[in-house]
């Protein structure tokens, strides 16, 4: 194995996993959405709002990608192990950060669809909540910036 194929299972990593889990836990509150349609349908604004926000993960996946590849220009055939191996860990860190996060916010997501969908005033409330688990996805993201800082 070459540095270079290190790297890219490394953005692989990163942006599968993190298209991956934005996938996921849209789907997650997309389901309760569906079901929360029948009971009333006058709130689809905000079940779109929640089926939407676990999206951003597969953002932050695909800007670590920019980050590596397009800002720093690292994956050419001169990069180190050291450099591929910052890549690959930063990859690692972000889809599996995203994952669990995306999944999580789907969830919170989710029930708050379905207490919308039953009559209930917590969308803020909800919004408020399902932000926590996406803190995380954003401290995998700063972690890549502080990976490429070391690399670079």
């Amino acid at each position: 194995m070459t540095p270079i194929v290190l790297a890219w299972i490394g953005a692989a990593f990163m942006v599968g996993m993190s298209g991956l889990a934005s996938a996921i836990g849209t789907s997650i509150a997309a389901q309760a959405a569906v079901g929360a349609l029948k009971k009333n349908r006058g709130a689809s604004g905000s079940y779109l709002i929640l089926s939407a926000l676990p999206g951003s993960q597969g953002l932050y996946g695909f800007a670590g990608y920019y980050i590596f590849a397009n800002i720093s220009g690292l994956f050419t055939d001169s990069i180190t192990w050291v450099q591929a191996g910052g890549i690959f860990a930063g990859g690692l860190i972000m889809g599996f950060v995203a994952l669990f996060s995306s999944m999580m916010q789907g969830r919170i997501c989710a029930n708050g669809i379905t207490a919308i969908g039953n009559g209930h005033n917590v969308r803020n409330n909800t919004l408020i909540l399902a932000v926590i688990p996406e803190l995380y996805a954003i401290l995998g993201f700063a972690t890549l910036f502080l990976i490429n800082t070391m690399i670079s």
